[in-house]
């Protein structure tokens, strides 16, 4: 299915749409962030905390560049389609992959410390990526075909929006809510998440105009953090394993 190119009516409304909704959950996120009780560690872990590390692991910021690039000169009808059904996948997506992943560790007695460190070596070795990218001479995406709805799967649900250190996080996170009432916060987090990404994607092409090198700088500075948190899941991974008694003669 080939797009047209037409007049960009309502951007300006999609993007303020786009900012008061995330700017209001933020926050409140932040305002009632308070202990969780959901992770038994030295330093409490708040909700607020929670949402960040799924916002920094799910959000929109590393989705609007591939969006605008794969939506270039279509008309708005065509990319609310893409967007929707790429919504959509995401959900489905988080939710099947999260709960497959908790059925394993389930069957298989995995251990959640194992899954971490997956996790923080996926997202290390992927932010590290993005970060020396910036130092590449290679030159930007470039759509070579006319885009279609297929494009709402792959790459933008999977692996754009739902990042597989994204669903290794949700799975830990999942696993570790000894209540169903924790366990169905953490989904409306997720889910609220993946909504800032659609409105994200409606209003990807005026926020890139307007913010362009505002959102480039910020994402250096994400992928830094990404590659610092990565570096930590690891290492907190390992001193719960070494505390365990796992790399000892007389450990598991």
């Amino acid at each position: 299915m080939e797009c047209t190119n037409i007049q960009r009516r309502g951007d300006e409304f999609r993007m303020k749409r786009f900012f008061a909704i995330t700017a209001a959950f933020l926050l409140a996120s932040t305002v009632a962030a308070e202990p969780a009780g959901l992770f038994a560690t030295k330093r409490p872990v708040t909700w607020g905390m929670i949402f960040a590390l799924l916002f920094l692991m799910l959000g929109p910021i590393k989705l609007l560049g591939p969006f605008v690039a794969l939506t270039k000169d279509c008309d708005g009808a065509f990319r609310f389609r893409l967007a929707t059904r790429a919504f959509l996948f995401s959900i489905g997506a988080v939710t099947i992959a999260a709960g497959l992943g908790k059925r394993i560790l389930d069957n298989f007695a995995t251990p959640v410390l194992v899954l971490q460190i997956v996790a923080g070596l996926i997202l290390f070795l992927v932010a590290l990526q993005a970060v020396m990218q910036q130092y590449a001479t290679s030159r930007p995406f470039e759509r070579n075909e006319p885009p279609t709805l297929a494009l709402a799967f792959s790459p933008l649900a999977f692996p754009t929006i739902v990042t597989p250190y994204g669903i290794a996080a949700v799975t830990i996170l999942v696993t570790l809510a000894h209540t169903p009432e924790i366990s169905l916060i953490v989904a409306g987090a997720v889910y609220f998440i993946l909504f800032i990404d659609w409105l994200a994607m409606l209003a990807a092409h005026v926020i890139v105009r307007w913010l362009g090198p505002l959102l480039q700088l910020l994402g250096v500075v994400l992928g830094v953090i990404q590659v610092a948190l990565g570096l930590q899941l690891m290492l907190n991974a390992v001193s719960g394993l070494i505390a365990q008694g796992a790399f000892t003669a007389g450990g598991n």
